[in-house]
């Protein structure tokens, strides 16, 4: 299950997105914002999305203007390795080499074009499970263990 949240800046690239992927016959989830609302904040999404992914062992989809603060709020939850990412090249990577579950994007500064071309890299794309990777994602939730 893909879960898919974004504030005000992030709203309509996310109803395009939602719009893709109902094209593509792919299940999602959209957890808010419902309509444009220029006085939402993007944490309430970013860590909606999060709790539902470590929930539900999906993957998530979290849009603002710049993408950190989003990136930045969805880390926040146990369990999320949340990638904000510019490039398709660059959500290969983090999907092979990080095994990001929640991909960031950037309303304000990649078209919508490339913004969807990314969700269609980061679904499609499956982790690379080779032992450094393996390593260093164990590393991390070691850490979360114990934080």
């Amino acid at each position: 299950m893909i879960f898919i949240g974004g504030d005000h800046r992030g709203w309509r690239l996310k109803e395009k997105i939602k719009g893709w992927l109902s094209e593509n016959n792919i299940d999602f989830v959209d957890v808010g914002a419902s309509s444009y609302d220029q006085g939402d904040d993007y944490p309430d999404y970013s860590i909606k999305v999060g709790e539902k992914v470590a929930m539900e062992k999906g993957k998530g989809i979290v849009i603002c203007g710049s993408g950190v603060g989003a990136c930045i709020a969805a880390n926040k939850v146990k369990g999320i390795r949340a990638g904000l990412c510019l490039l398709a090249k660059q959500v290969r990577a983090a999907r092979n080499d990080d095994d990001i579950n929640v991909l960031v994007l950037s309303a304000d500064m990649v078209s919508e074009a490339d913004n969807v071309e990314m969700v269609s890299v980061f679904l499609e794309t499956v982790f690379g499970s080779e032992d450094r990777y393996l390593r260093r994602i164990n590393k991390i939730r070691d850490y979360e263990k114990n934080a």
